[in-house]
C-alpha cells in the first residue's frame, strides 16, 4: 500500500511539474516575442509653449445698479382717477403715469382765479384814483398786497395739482404696476418702478492692497452668466472716499456701456479691471496640464533616433502653473519658450511613450 501511494504521488508531481513547466516555457516565449515587438506610437494633440503679453488683473464680484432708478411714489393721499402706462414700458421724462383725484382743487383753483381776477381789477381802477387822491396811499397797499396774495394761491393750487398728476422724472423702463384704478394711496406707497438701463453703475469693492493699482478712467470689463459668453466694458468713474474699517474694502463705482439694453439692475457678474502695464508671460493650453497631488506636470515631446531613425517620444516634466486666461495657463517653472507639450491624448501616455502629432487626436 505504501508502495503503490509513493508512486501516486511520484506520478502526479510529475504530470504537474510536466503542466507548469510548460507553461513557463510558454510565458518566456510570449515575453521574447513580445521583447521583439516595436513600441505602439500613441497619436496625440500638441502645442509648443509661447512667450505672450497680459495686461495684469484685478477680479471681483460686482453688481449692477441703475444710474438712474426710483419706485414711483405719491406726494398727497387721494383715489387713483386715471393710469397712463403699462408694466415695462419705456417712458420719456415728463410723461403721465398715474393721476389722483384733483376734483377739489380744480375747484379751488376756479375760487382763486375768481379772486385773482378781482383783485387786479381793484388794484387797477386804485391806481388811476390815486393820481387824483381819490384814495389813500394804504388802500392802493393793500390793494396791491391782496393781488400778490391771490398769485401766490393759484400757484399753490398749481403746485398740488402737479404733485397728483404723477408723471416720470427721467426717462427710463417702467416695471410691474402696483396700484389699481379707484385705489386710495397715501404718500410713499409705491407705484411702479423706473429704472435708467444705458449706462449702468458697477459697484464692487478691492482690497486696500489694490489701492495703487486703481484710479478713475481705468478700464474694466464684466461678465454675467446672465449673459453667458458676453463681455461689456466700462471705466472707473469713482472711488470711495475711505477704506472701510471692518473689511479694509475699498468702494469702486465703474461705469458701463450698455447700448443693446442686454443688462439689468440688480445683476451680478465677475468683474475684472484691466491695467494699463502688460507682463510677458510663458503659456500652455490649459488641457495639457495635468494635475496631481504629488506634482502637476505635462508631457514634453522630444525628438529621440534608435535604430538610425528619429522618434518622437513623450517625457512627463513637473511644472509649476500660474494663473489661467482665455483657455490659457501661465507656466512658472518647468518649461521653456517652444517646447512642444501633448494637449489632448495623455490619458493613455506613460514616460518614455512613442507618439505621433497629429490635429485629430
Amino acid at each position: 500500500m505504501k508502495k503503490a501511494f509513493v508512486i501516486v504521488i511520484i506520478g502526479l508531481l510529475i504530470v504537474f511539474g510536466g503542466i507548469f513547466g510548460f507553461k513557463a516555457f510558454v510565458n518566456n516565449k510570449i515575453a521574447e516575442a513580445m521583447a521583439h515587438m516595436p513600441k505602439p506610437v500613441d497619436t496625440v494633440s500638441a502645442a509648443k509653449a509661447k512667450i505672450v503679453h497680459w495686461h495684469p488683473q484685478l477680479r471681483a464680484v460686482a453688481s449692477l445698479a441703475a444710474v438712474q432708478g426710483v419706485d414711483v411714489t405719491p406726494q398727497i393721499a387721494g383715489n387713483v382717477t386715471a393710469i397712463h402706462f403699462h408694466s415695462g414700458q419705456y417712458v420719456q421724462a415728463g410723461t403721465p403715469l398715474v393721476q389722483i383725484d384733483d376734483s377739489n382743487q380744480l375747484a379751488e383753483l376756479a375760487s382763486d382765479q375768481a379772486q385773482l381776477r378781482l383783485a387786479a381789477i381793484n388794484l387797477h381802477r386804485d391806481r388811476k384814483l390815486m393820481a387824483t387822491r381819490a384814495v389813500s396811499q394804504s388802500q392802493l397797499d393793500s390793494d396791491q398786497a391782496t393781488y400778490q396774495t391771490d398769485v401766490a394761491a393759484i400757484k399753490d393750487i398749481r403746485a398740488t395739482l402737479n404733485k397728483l398728476a404723477i408723471r416720470a422724472p427721467f426717462s427710463g423702463y417702467l416695471g410691474i404696476r402696483q396700484v389699481n384704478m379707484g385705489q386710495y394711496l397715501t404718500p410713499g406707497t409705491k407705484i411702479v418702478d423706473l429704472q435708467s438701463w444705458s449706462p449702468l453703475y458697477a459697484n464692487f469693492t478691492l482690497p486696500q492692497s489694490d489701492l495703487q493699482n486703481i484710479q478713475v478712467g481705468t478700464p474694466v470689463q464684466i461678465q454675467t452668466d446672465a449673459l453667458p459668453g458676453q463681455t461689456f466694458s466700462g471705466k472707473v468713474t469713482a472711488l470711495g472716499s475711505a477704506v472701510n474699517n471692518s473689511t479694509r474694502q475699498i468702494d469702486v463705482q465703474a461705469t458701463i456701456d450698455n447700448p443693446k439694453n442686454q443688462l439689468r439692475p440688480g445683476l451680478f457678474g465677475e468683474l475684472t479691471v484691466v491695467r494699463d502695464t502688460a507682463e510677458s508671460v510663458l503659456v500652455v493650453p490649459v488641457s495639457a496640464i495635468s494635475y496631481n497631488t504629488f506634482g502637476d506636470y505635462v508631457y514634453v515631446i522630444h525628438k529621440e533616433k534608435k535604430d538610425g531613425k528619429s522618434q518622437d517620444v513623450a517625457v512627463q516634466q513637473v511644472i509649476k502653473p500660474g494663473k489661467q486666461r482665455d483657455g490659457m495657463v501661465a507656466i512658472l517653472s518647468g518649461l521653456k519658450q517652444g517646447d512642444m507639450v501633448v494637449t489632448a491624448g495623455q490619458v493613455k501616455l506613460v514616460n518614455g511613450s512613442l507618439v505621433t502629432i497629429s490635429h485629430d487626436a
